[in-house]
């Protein structure tokens, strides 16, 4: 590993992103003199930067803030090629990571697990941390949802022997079209599924699946690759010959559920209550075991831990509830996580009316071509509702897209379409809430809604 000594400086080149603020703040807590840029910040970067006095005074780019005494800078992918402080430090020949090559850069002699898939790596990663921490290991990691017991998303310190990384297949950086997972190296990988989203950076189906391939290809010898063999594309991948790497499907765990709480049933046929529900979580369950498994975790230890797993932030979060209502938000919005959480709530309570509210607000999803894509993914739903904002079409600059393109794209002729944020509010207040459950999925805000407050007025 490279010795760095305290007084090291280091510059983020776009410090706002949800890994890039949660790195700036770790090397800070490390002793390191950050400083950062960046043209527009959102919360929970904002305060969370603020509160370690790392938020910069004004936004925009500031060539000066590049010095010859930094020792590196740190450049994030929502900067361009043209950026004025990349030119500078470029100029001045000063060396520039993107935050994957700099994380392997600190990792160089830990063992490095890395968890990847089209969905669910997240709460893979979050369960693995809980296990972890819960057991008393000691470990880096790096994952990109708040979790319980975590202050910070990123920690690198020289003590650990271990990282576990949540890599996804995106650009690394404005000057690197490789896929981040590709740079940290992984001793383990694991691959939770592949669901084709994305489309304006994969644009064929082939080019996405091909990133998860050259994962599996890169392992080294005595490496594992764990993945779910229920996916018929990442079981081909994951049972391809590779000499010296060792090969572990997994599939959900077996379970049942009683009076609306899932309970785990475990290889000796002990039953253990968890918190989270849901077919896709029992998979998730099952990929964390194998990963904590080659960690040297007892299946004693991850099963007394899992119990107390809560979930990642945003992933199939109670918002509110009364004794016949439920109300969620789930970060679903590709249309394999859209079918999966609606699916889980419906098997979770099957006599509740499920109303299920998905908003359409990625590139992909907001794109006529790939609206197929979502095709009877909302079919679990009792209730179906899509909300969708015309001006973030016009925005990403979008063929525009009509409520018939969307009911048709659904292949539901109930579906109810809604392009204004208030008046889907006032269909869901219009609702008998009693003995019924409400989603609401999106990586968006839908128009800026208060969920919270939402779901107190519902309740009421």
């Amino acid at each position: 590993m490279s010795q760095i000594s305290s007084l090291d400086k280091i510059h983020f080149i776009s410090i706002g992103g949800s890994v890039m603020h949660n790195l700036a703040i770790a090397l800070h807590l490390k002793g390191f003199l950050v400083t950062g840029s960046d043209d527009e910040i959102y919360e929970p970067s904002a305060s969370r930067l603020e509160k370690y006095d790392l938020l910069p005074s004004v936004t925009g780019w500031f060539p000066e803030k590049i010095t010859a005494d930094l020792s590196a800078v740190i450049l994030g992918m929502h900067a361009r090629q043209d950026n004025p402080e990349l030119a500078k430090a470029k100029e001045l020949g000063i060396k520039v990571y993107s935050y994957p090559e700099y994380i392997f850069e600190q990792s160089q002699n830990k063992q490095r697990v890395v968890i990847a898939g089209s969905h669910g790596k997240t709460t893979i990663t979050s369960m693995i941390l809980h296990v972890l921490n819960y057991n008393k290991r000691v470990f880096n990691y790096l994952v990109g949802a708040q979790i319980e017991g975590f202050d910070n998303m990123v920690k690198l310190s020289e003590e650990a022997p271990l990282i576990v990384i949540e890599g996804d297949e995106y650009f690394t950086s404005p000057l690197d079209p490789t896929p981040k997972f590709m740079h940290y190296q992984p001793h383990i990988a694991l691959i939770s599924g592949i669901a084709w989203d994305h489309f304006n950076v994969f644009p064929t189906w082939e080019s996405y699946v091909k990133q998860f391939e050259l994962l599996a290809d890169s392992l080294p010898k005595a490496g594992g690759i764990i993945f779910d063999e229920t996916d018929d594309m990442l079981d081909v991948i994951g049972q391809k010959e590779r000499p010296d790497v060792v090969s572990k499907p997994y599939h959900a765990h077996p379970y049942k559920i009683e009076d609306g709480k899932t309970i785990l049933i475990t290889p000796d046929n002990k039953e253990v209550p968890v918190l989270v529900f849901g077919n896709h979580n029992m998979k998730n369950i099952s990929g964390a075991y194998a990963v904590c498994e080659r960690l040297g975790i007892t299946d004693d230890q991850f099963y007394e831990a899992i119990q107390s797993f809560k979930g990642a932030s945003k992933r199939l979060e109670l918002l509110g509830k009364n004794e016949t209502v439920n109300i969620y938000r789930d970060f679903a919005h590709a249309p394999s996580k859209v079918e999966a959480t609606t699916a889980a709530l419906k098997e979770q309570y099957p006599d509740r009316t499920l109303v299920a509210c998905a908003e359409l607000h990625t590139f992909s999803s907001l794109n006529k071509s790939f609206l197929s894509q979502y095709r009877r993914k909302l079919k679990a739903a009792d209730i179906a509702v899509v909300y969708y904002n015309p001006q973030t079409v016009e925005h990403k600059r979008l063929e525009p897209i009509s409520e018939e393109d969307i009911r048709t794209a659904f292949k539901r002729d109930d579906l109810k379409v809604f392009t204004d944020s208030s008046e889907m509010v006032a269909f869901l207040k219009s609702l008998p809430w009693e003995n019924a459950n409400l989603l609401l999925m999106s990586s968006g805000t839908f128009g800026d809604l208060d969920l919270k407050t939402l779901a107190t007025e519902l309740l009421d």
